[in-house]
């Protein structure tokens, strides 16, 4: 079965104005994000991508252009179900006054049980990307053949929790996972399991180390829903 590299967007608009962006339209890649896509072609020049499979939200296009543009004719298809979480009310609201939501609580320590008002449960989010990984699998192998190797641009909770199914790790467990923007995480698939053989990488380890206050990511209590904006 083939090997899925799995690319969150690049640092948004949303992500550094602390907003949670969800599926409001018009979220674009800010300059850093910009400068993130625009290293992609090169992080991934060593694989013969079959293809390219993007949310439809637009800071996941504007992430693959680059690649596109480097690649012509590699094929782009769009995925409804590995858009983003649909976060209902919470969406383009500030994420430290949801911090004060009863919710927040539910959605770090048993995600398997929030559903967001308005929106859709975070075990049906993952149930939905799941499926739409397996499909494309498939679809891949039929027509590229076992060792093929393509890409899928999504978001933060989308990957986490992809990532969480080919662990076997329960749903609960899945706020222990971390995706910066533009980060790549691979993960081969097999008949009898899957492997995760890269999470989260960015090749920088500057975001690992302490900041200016003093702090470091360890400190943090909290995962940020959405999947926060990385390191400085």
């Amino acid at each position: 079965m083939p090997t899925l590299i799995l690319v969150r967007h690049g640092r948004s608009t949303a992500n550094t104005s602390g907003l949670l962006a969800g599926r409001t339209p018009g979220v674009a890649l800010d300059e850093r994000g910009a400068a993130q896509a625009a290293a992609l072609p090169g992080r991934l020049a060593d694989l013969p991508l079959a293809a390219a499979v993007s949310s439809p939200l637009q800071r996941c296009l504007e992430t693959l252009r680059p690649l596109l543009d480097a690649r012509p004719g590699l094929p782009l298809h769009t995925e409804d179900r590995i858009t983003e979480c649909d976060y209902g009310d919470w969406s383009g609201r500030k994420l430290a006054e949801l911090n004060d939501e009863p919710l927040m609580e539910v959605v770090q320590q048993h995600p398997s049980a929030a559903a967001f008002p308005g929106g859709e449960s975070m075990r049906g989010m993952q149930a939905r990307a799941v499926d739409a990984v397996r499909d494309w699998n498939a679809r891949i192998e039929a027509a590229h053949g076992p060792e093929a190797v393509y890409a899928m641009c999504s978001h933060g909770d989308i990957i986490k929790s992809l990532v969480a199914d080919a662990l076997g790790l329960h749903f609960d467990l899945f706020q222990r996972i971390s995706v910066e923007p533009c980060s790549l995480t691979a993960i081969r698939y097999t008949r009898l399991r899957p492997y995760v053989v890269r999470l989260g990488d960015t090749g920088d380890f500057g975001t690992l180390a302490p900041r200016e206050d003093g702090s470091s990511a360890a400190d943090d209590r909290d995962a940020a829903v959405g999947g926060g904006a990385g390191g400085p």
